[in-house]
């Protein structure tokens, strides 16, 4: 299941340990034998030769960090009703809002490797909706979500509509939904973790251009 954003850094040497500021996560090191077959099942799993920030501060309660990587597989880094493409946008757009560098940094990657603009990434990183690289059902569909992240209790059926009227399905809606809320909760681990931006978006962008 090796994604193209992640083998690209893989041959360029960029994946690196990441230490984070305020907790300590769980490193291969110091890792229980639980956890350290879990991090060999996810290598395996998902072709990427190091175990990410984020699942190692799952980590510190093992059966949390088998589940997360459920549903990474099953849900975050696969097609559904979205497509992976608008999964990254929405998740790199409400990490943006959330203020979380890292998630911003890792999701506006994973958009940018699954098709998504340069200038669509620029508008999604900076919550700038009125570009003209943000198509108008994306507009729709990025601006519930922002409303789901800031005033989830203010959404009605109205809002629904507007979606449906945008063309999405209601699964789409429903994925959309469960994608800002997930990502409120990783967000929030990730900056009181203390975990700083990896900067993949600059390696990825200097490797794009040595690719030709």
């Amino acid at each position: 299941m090796t994604t193209p954003e992640h083998q690209i850094l893989a041959e360029s040497g960029a994946s690196r340990p990441i230490e984070a500021a305020n907790l300590s996560v769980i490193t291969e090191q110091t890792a229980s034998h639980e956890v350290a077959r879990l991090y060999a099942q996810f290598r395996n799993d998902f072709g990427r030769p190091q175990v990410p920030g984020i699942l190692k501060c799952f980590a510190t309660h093992p059966p949390l960090l088998e589940h997360m990587m459920g549903l990474a597989q099953s849900m975050l880094f696969a097609d559904g009703a979205l497509d992976r493409r608008h999964k990254e946008m929405v998740s790199a757009f409400v990490s943006a809002q959330n203020n979380c560098a890292y998630c911003t940094d890792s999701h506006g990657l994973s958009f940018r490797a699954h098709g998504g603009s340069a200038e669509a990434l620029e508008a999604v990183v900076v919550c700038r909706l009125d570009s003209d690289a943000i198509t108008p059902p994306q507009r729709a569909l990025l601006d519930f979500a922002r409303k789901v992240t800031e005033n989830s209790q203010a959404i009605r059926p109205a809002d629904i509509e507007e979606l449906r009227a945008a063309g999405w399905s209601d699964l789409q809606i429903a994925e959309t939904i469960h994608l800002t809320a997930l990502f409120a909760c990783f967000n929030r681990v990730v900056n009181a973790f203390g975990l700083p931006s990896q900067d993949l978006l600059a390696v990825y962008a200097n490797e794009v251009k040595s690719h030709g």
